[in-house]
Order: structure tokens, then sequence, then C-alpha cells
């Protein structure tokens, strides 16, 4: 993929964060591709993510929106969708307000923020709690606010921090579903850290292992287990040496 076809691309990026090194990681996100981040607990899969976002100034390498240096791009005009893994939500705030913050930090009048809402809430099914709390809500209903809150202002990257881990089944499967969609209709390229591997598997076009704070390789979904790994990562991925995949 050409750099200017990226919506994100991060090349030779390194970040240490207290003893933690996120070493020499390149890798590009296309315009509606859905690119996973596997690895196991501690691996800086959220280091990453961060990074990525441009909450952590690279030490080495650098980190592209559209091809233009994020460190050059003010934050408020970065526009990045950021589901985090708690999702995040102000628990003193609505839905509808959680929803609206994004918007009102931008200026939208009040008319067109309250359409905006109303709508984007209508999409995720979620019109009927606009007026509770994140307290009231399930952990479907709040994580459906809190990605309501990332793409109102339709950015063209979300990130998502193990975006399921807490759901259940059910709920986890409706929310595949629904990632999926958005893809599709907010024209965003996503990129998601996980730790499951059916997950990455079922929801990802390409998929990166993270190992200790190295971007091991990638692969296309699917040849995750067919592509020419290093031993260690074979182990990780459940592949024996000579196994016919």
């Amino acid at each position: 993929m050409d750099q200017t076809e990226a919506v994100l691309t991060m090349k030779n990026v390194r970040v240490r964060r207290g003893s933690f090194l996120l070493q020499d990681i390149s890798l590009e996100v296309g315009r509606k591709e859905i690119f996973a981040v596997l690895g196991k607990t501690g691996a800086g899969k959220s280091v990453l993510l961060e990074t990525a976002a441009g909450f952590h100034t690279p030490e080495q390498g650098d980190v592209f929106l559209h091809g233009q240096t994020l460190q050059t791009i003010p934050i408020f005009q970065r526009n990045i969708g950021y589901l985090y893994q708690d999702y995040s939500l102000f628990p003193h705030m609505t839905a509808r307000a959680n929803i609206a913050f994004g918007l009102r930090m931008r200026g939208v009048k009040k008319e067109e923020m309250r359409q905006r809402v109303e709508e984007t809430a209508a999409q995720f099914g979620i019109a009927s709690l606009l007026d509770l709390y994140p307290g009231t809500l399930s952990g479907g209903e709040q994580q459906r606010v809190a990605l309501a809150r990332a793409l109102i202002t339709q950015p063209p990257l979300l990130l998502l921090d193990e975006p399921f881990s807490a759901l259940d089944p059910v709920t986890r499967k409706s929310m595949h579903e629904m990632l999926l969609r958005v893809r599709e209709e907010y024209d965003c390229a996503v990129l998601f850290v996980t730790h499951n591997f059916e997950e990455a598997e079922h929801l990802a076009d390409r998929i990166g292992i993270l190992k200790d704070g190295r971007l091991c390789g990638i692969a296309a979904q699917a040849e995750l287990y067919t592509a020419d790994w290093e031993p260690e990562i074979k182990q990780f991925l459940g592949i024996k040496e000579g196994e016919e995949t």
C-alpha cells in the first residue's frame, strides 16, 4: 500500500514507557480496512494504539495520518475515533451528552448537534437510552454509546482497545456485526488490538502479531496460519512444526 493511500502509517516507531519499549513498529491501515494487532497481555497493544492516536511522541520514527505527520496536526484537528477498553464514558453525563461531547468541543450549533446525536443513536439502536446515565446501562449498551461518541464526528480512523473482551457471547457477536457495518457506513479505517484469535480472524482483513513490544509480522486474514512465522510466533498461534494447515 502506498503511504499516500494509507489512512494511518506507522513507520519505524519506537516508544519508551517506563521500562517498556515499543520498538520498530511499521504498519499501514487503508481506507475501509480493518487491521487487528494480536498479542498477549503485556505485549504493548495499548501503547501501540495510544501512539497511533498521538498520545505518545515516538523517540524514533513517525506516525502519519493521510500522509501528514501526526505531531504537526493539533489534537483537536486529528479527528481520530478512540474506543477505550472500559469505554470511559463520563458518568455524570447522560448518554446524549456523552455522544454529543465531540461535537460540542467543535462548536457545533445546538440544533445541528441534537439532530446528529439522535440520528447516530438511531443507527446504533440506542435512541431510547439517550436520557439515561452510563451507570444504569448494560455493558453492551455502554459500548454502543461509546462507539456512537467515537464516530459522531465521522473520523477517518477508528481505534479500538480490546473492544469486545468484557461482553457476553451474544452481545459480542452483535457488536462484531456492527463493527463490520461501521467500516462501510462511516467509510473509515479501523485498527483494533486484541488477544482473541477468533475475533481477529473473524473481523480483520490483515493481522499483525505483537510480542514483547515488537511487531513480528503481518499476514492477510486467510494466511494467518500459513505465513512464514518465526518459531515463537508459530507456538503462540498453536502451529506445530511441520503441521499442515
